[in-house]
């Protein structure tokens, strides 16, 4: 695909939509953003320009900023969107703020243009029917950093054409993604359905004694965060006996938390007005200075973290054997 061809909207331009606009830009898309609140407007261009001169001095792109930002238009007017072929949603996680966006983008859209959210939890089929072309609404789940991580998760509804889906399947190679496409809706999509049943069991554990909020931490970074880059759950097993995972799912299965309210904990968090690193107050409280370097460090791990992941692809084995056999 000729990318350069091929115009992208961007709704929303808060944290997800500056990375995912960064994305675009260097995949060589043009890229018109649309900012629906002002604060958007005012610290998007800056956000952008941030990204992609990191993945220049990181390698991840061949041209420095000025080059792709000459791609980018940032405004408030919705009527740029009427070249878009595709045009990706990215508010907040609130259906009438998104079924107003619907609104405004669809009065410019062409017919034929695709229209796609960033949700990460609403089920793509209860978003489609604040849409006047359901059929051509899908799910774009992208992962933060969404210019660095290889994540992308693209969500067929019920009434959604499959074969839009196919297409975002393949345009997704150009943006440097390792795609899913997931052909029959469900809350939550595939990454989050496994992370939150993750983060269930986190909350039970700390909550009922059985460990603290670092021993969680610390266990997750040194057993799971070892091998969940290089292979999944289904892979893993194979790879360290299935049986012997059948074996403890017997007995442990019936003891994990099956708790479907809010935690305790994130109740107490939230009713604080606790963002995390955001305003400093969250699962751990930091200074200033302690959640700036905690962002800076995210940073810099995302694409040292991208950098490993690279040498290992999902057909790493393959690759291997063919090379082995010439």
């Amino acid at each position: 695909m000729n990318t350069s061809e091929i115009e992208v909207g961007v709704v929303g331009l808060g944290l997800m939509g500056t990375s995912i606009s960064a994305c675009l830009l260097m995949a060589g898309h043009p890229v018109n953003a649309v900012a629906p609140i002002p604060l958007d407007l005012k610290n998007a261009a800056e956000r952008i320009r941030k990204h992609l001169e990191r993945s220049y001095q990181e390698g991840i792109c061949k041209e420095k900023a000025e080059v792709y930002l000459k791609s980018l238009m940032i405004t408030e007017d919705y009527g740029c969107l009427a070249s878009c072929r595709l045009v990706i949603e990215c508010t907040l996680e609130n259906e009438a703020i998104k079924r107003s966006v619907y609104e405004k983008v669809e009065r410019y859209i062409a017919k034929d243009a695709i229209l796609a959210s960033n949700t990460s939890a609403i089920p793509i089929s209860d978003l489609q029917k604040l849409t006047s072309v359901p059929q051509r609404f899908l799910g774009l789940h992208w992962a933060e950093p969404s210019h660095t991580t290889r994540f992308l998760e693209i969500i067929c509804g019920d009434e959604s054409d499959v074969s839009r889906g196919e297409y975002l399947y393949e345009l997704a190679h150009c943006w440097n993604k390792e795609p899913t496409l997931v052909r029959k809706d469900i809350r939550g999509f595939i990454t989050n359905r496994l992370m939150y049943a993750m983060y269930r069991e986190a909350f039970f554990l700390v909550e009922n004694g059985y460990a603290t909020i670092e021993d969680v931490d610390r266990a997750c970074r040194n057993n799971p965060g070892y091998w969940m880059t290089l292979v999944g759950v289904f892979r893993w097993m194979d790879l360290t006996g299935v049986d012997a995972y059948g074996n403890v799912m017997k007995d442990l299965f019936p003891t994990l938390s099956n708790l479907t309210e809010v935690p305790e904990l994130m109740k107490d968090l939230m009713e604080k007005g606790s963002r995390g690193v955001a305003n400093e107050k969250g699962f751990y409280d930091y200074t200033p200075e302690e959640a700036r370097m905690w962002e800076e460090t995210f940073a810099a791990f995302s694409y040292e973290i991208r950098e490993l992941a690279l040498k290992y692809p999902a057909d790493v084995v393959k690759k291997k054997l063919e090379s082995a056999k010439k």
